[in-house]
């Protein structure tokens, strides 16, 4: 059965808000009670900053407020810092989306990097500004690199696996709208 541009928008969505839930519940999980000596990468943000560069449509700015906002409340973060952040972040990428649909891999990487360096800044910035207790820098720093490595990997996943693609120039979703 052929799909509708429409159904494919809502699956996506699904897809994009599954794969989210699934790194909460895994990030939740009780699996080692030693401290990690290395600060895993933020999933979470990646594949956030995948899907709304590659495919804005599959991520639409509601639901990743809703879904780093509950991040917050489930890992005790301040509410609301880490998905306004992820907001302005996700948002200032999609208003680059239709640039960055001929730009090869490298770039695209570039320009991801760049945003997760700001959002990464400001929100220690802003912890540090209302005087709440942080990691390390250094700590902060190298999630902060692990996460900027690990975005090729995520889109190969996202592309190869989950069928998150760049539109093509002129695609147009079921309205007549270009993508």
């Amino acid at each position: 059965m052929a799909e509708t541009p429409t159904t494919q928008v809502w699956i996506g969505r699904a897809v994009f808000a599954t794969v989210m839930i699934a790194i909460i519940f895994v990030q939740l999980l009780p699996l080692d009670t030693r401290p990690d000596s290395w600060p895993a990468p933020d999933f979470m943000l990646t594949v956030a900053l995948a899907w709304a560069v590659r495919r804005p449509d599959y991520a639409p700015v509601i639901l990743i407020a809703a879904l780093f906002l509950l991040a917050d409340i489930l890992f005790q973060r301040p509410p609301g810092l880490w998905a306004g952040l992820m907001i302005i972040g996700t948002e200032m990428l999609r208003g680059r989306a239709r640039k960055m649909r001929n730009m090869p891999l490298m770039l695209e990487w570039g320009t991801v990097a760049v945003g997760v360096v700001m959002i990464t800044l400001v929100y220690r910035l802003a912890l540090a500004i209302v005087m709440t207790p942080q990691p390390p820098l250094g700590l902060t720093l190298i999630q902060m690199m692990m996460t900027i490595l690990i975005y090729p990997l995520v889109v190969v996943i996202a592309h190869f696996i989950f069928g998150v693609t760049r539109p093509a120039p002129g695609q147009t979703d079921s309205l007549g709208h270009r993508l």
